[in-house]
């Protein structure tokens, strides 16, 4: 990943936020035919130190785990908030009009050997992690132990364990640091305007990294 030293994360936490916030993983593989990219939720523990593990599950029938090399790291990329930057927003527009569009986001790369794990009880103890940390905001939230243990049983026949001890961690937030002030305090109120998903969260990217770089 292209990344200059001013859009550079550095902080295993603030990573971590994202990861935990977003935890739709696009991970890439290395297999017989070439690379393959799946998307898959991954849950974050923080052991071991310094960056943690990856864990998650995959269908029986993804030829992702029967067909891994096993020796080449894979890498799973977590998306955070991301969206249009127009030229009309910049303060300096009216200025000079130098300006042009771009795009902000905040990405974390996280890298590791993946692991296959075909182990019933290691699926149950991962399925009821994902689902307490996805569920807990809800009034009402549904626990793996709600549905007919049967039924639980039979399916995690149909899956597999993914695991990968994090040995790299690389965090982008592109957020507007290379705007002068002006610019980014108006981005930030532009982006508070505007009916973009991701606005109201870009808005807050941009607004406490142009505190910290002042």
């Amino acid at each position: 990943m292209y990344l200059p030293e001013q859009f550079e994360e550095t902080q295993v936490h603030v990573m971590f936020e994202l990861i935990r916030t977003h935890p739709l993983a696009t991970l890439v593989t290395l297999s017989s035919g070439g690379l393959n990219a799946n998307h898959i939720p991954l849950s974050l523990s923080e052991s071991p130190p310094p960056y943690g593990t990856l864990r998650g599950h995959i269908a029986r029938a993804n030829p992702l785990w029967s067909d891994l090399n096993s020796d080449i790291e894979s890498l799973a990329v977590f998306n955070g908030p991301d969206t249009y930057i127009s030229p009309s927003w910049y303060a300096t527009k009216k200025e000079t009009g130098t300006v042009v569009p771009t795009w902000n986001y905040a990405v974390v790369h996280a890298y590791g050997i993946l692991r296959i794990v075909d182990d019933a009880s290691w699926l149950r103890s991962q399925l009821e992690a994902l689902t307490i940390h996805n569920e807990a905001s809800f009034s009402e939230p549904w626990a793996v132990s709600d549905a007919p243990q049967e039924f639980t049983e039979r399916l995690i026949g149909s899956i597999v364990g993914i695991d990968m001890i994090i040995t790299r961690l690389t965090g982008k937030w592109k957020v507007s640091q290379n705007q002068p002030p002006q610019n980014q305090a108006s981005v930030v109120a532009s982006l508070q305007a505007s009916d973009i998903p991701d606005a109201p969260s870009m808005a807050t990217l941009v607004e406490t990294r142009s505190k910290n770089t002042r």
